[in-house]
């Protein structure tokens, strides 16, 4: 049982990593993860290991999409329009 057990100073896992890239750099990673993929060279181990990660890193990007939708509707209820390009400081 102690042998499933993490080790002191072990790696980081996978999400700890995406965690630390910003959003537009797991989009890039996402889209060369399925450009490996669409490629159909991968050996079947090595595919399954891409798609995994491919995998990793849509959660990551959805995840960070909602937080932004989620901060524009509190910024929408509150009046207060972060992209309201139309304004010039007039009232209409």
């Amino acid at each position: 049982m102690a042998a499933r057990k993490k080790a002191a100073g072990a790696q980081p896992s996978a999400s700890d990593a995406l965690s630390e890239v910003s959003f537009e750099e797991a989009l890039e990673q996402l889209e060369s993860t399925v450009d490996q993929l669409e490629t159909g060279d991968l050996d079947l181990e090595t595919a399954l290991q891409v798609f995994e990660q491919g995998v990793a890193l849509s959660r990551r990007c959805a995840a960070e999409l909602e937080r932004a939708e989620r901060r524009i509707e509190v910024l929408s209820d509150r009046g207060e329009e972060p992209f309201d390009a139309s304004a010039d400081g007039e009232s209409s």
